[in-house]
């Protein structure tokens, strides 16, 4: 599996995945430039994602939905703010109620990507921010790691293709 740490940091309200991949910056950036690719790993494998609208431009918005395993449809976007294409992107991450409008009673993330090449390959850092601590103890015990874990580690496959 491509992921090698997941880090809690309580004090500074961050969740870090670092995963690995024997592929070089540009084409793990693809997987993010990519609605089509993006929604083969964005969320875990029994939840798969579907992109409807994909804009990584400063501004720009990436709205999803996916389908878990009893069909139950859940919701989500992105709000861009910064792109630095192929290595950099950062967007704020939040839920949508059945007509895509934010859901104003559950949290929002600050996600930051970093890619750099590491050991001939690529490194992807992702760092998820809260608002506050009784915001990133609700995204945890909602299953937020394990999901990331299972949805990042669907990528290598992704690469092989």
């Amino acid at each position: 599996m491509s992921v090698t740490s997941v880090d809690k940091d309580l004090d500074h309200l961050t969740l870090t995945l670092i995963a690995d991949f024997a592929a070089p910056v540009e084409r793990v950036w693809r997987l993010w430039a990519d609605p089509r690719q993006l929604e083969r790993w964005w969320g875990p494998p029994s939840y798969p994602a579907t992109v409807e609208e994909h804009d990584l431009t400063p501004g720009g918005e990436v709205t999803y939905f996916m389908i878990g395993p009893e069909g139950d449809r859940h919701r989500g976007w992105w709000r861009v703010t910064s792109v630095t294409e192929p290595t950099a992107l950062e967007f704020t991450d939040g839920f949508a109620d059945d007509d895509g409008k934010p859901k104003d009673d559950m949290p929002t993330t600050s996600v930051t990507v970093r890619l750099t090449e590491h050991g001939g390959g690529t490194r992807m850092e992702m760092r998820s921010l809260f608002d506050s601590r009784e915001q990133m103890e609700q995204m945890v015990s909602m299953g937020m790691e394990e999901g990331l874990k299972e949805a990042v580690g669907q990528i290598d496959a992704l690469l092989a293709a």
